[in-house]
């Protein structure tokens, strides 16, 4: 009986760090306002290695459309604006030779749908990744031996139980994901 509590834990464990996973996709997704997580995976090569932005500068949002970003290093600023520029976020960096301001531009109706699309597409590799967690635990099951059908049976049940809660709540933060990019 360890053993298949063992394997529900597992999918289950699996499960919620695929929703992990989206909702720190879904932060990356801006929907209009400034938000320091629209830059924290940019990475500044500093002094030779690749570092998070976070660990080179003290980023802030002075206001809801400015996103501002003070070096700790005078000299990285160079490299810290050359990385937001090959990050691909569609900013253009201002320089004032102490800190980087980032202007965040309205969104247009266009760009929410591509956000809204974007958004969608996580949810659905979100959700591939679930289904494959359940696949994974029902090849599990199989293995066992000395296990009646009955009971595994029930734990095939549990699992999809656990799907289903799992798919729900991927369809969930996409709906509060869509209504945040699609509020002006």
């Amino acid at each position: 009986m360890e053993e298949l509590d063992l394997i529900v834990e597992s999918v289950q464990h699996d499960m919620e760090a695929a929703v992990k996973h989206l909702d720190h996709a879904f932060q990356r997704i801006r929907a209009g306002r400034a938000s320091t997580n629209m830059v924290q995976d940019v990475m500044v090569e500093y002094y030779g290695a690749m570092t998070p932005i976070n660990q080179v500068a003290n980023v802030s949002i002075p206001d809801a459309m400015t996103i501002s970003i003070q070096p700790w290093d005078a000299k990285a600023i160079n490299d810290i604006e050359k990385a937001i520029i090959n990050s691909n976020l569609g900013f253009a960096p201002s320089n004032n030779g102490i800190n980087i301001i980032l202007n965040v531009p309205p969104l247009t109706e266009e760009r929410r749908r591509e956000l809204a699309k974007q958004a969608k597409s996580e949810t659905e590799d979100t959700k591939v990744v679930v289904r494959n967690a359940r696949q994974n635990g029902l090849k599990e099951l199989k293995k066992l031996d000395g296990v009646s059908e009955d009971v595994i049976k029930g734990i095939e049940a549990d699992i999809q139980v656990l799907t289903d809660k799992y798919v729900k709540i991927c369809d969930e933060h996409l709906k509060t994901k869509e209504a945040e990019i699609m509020k002006v």
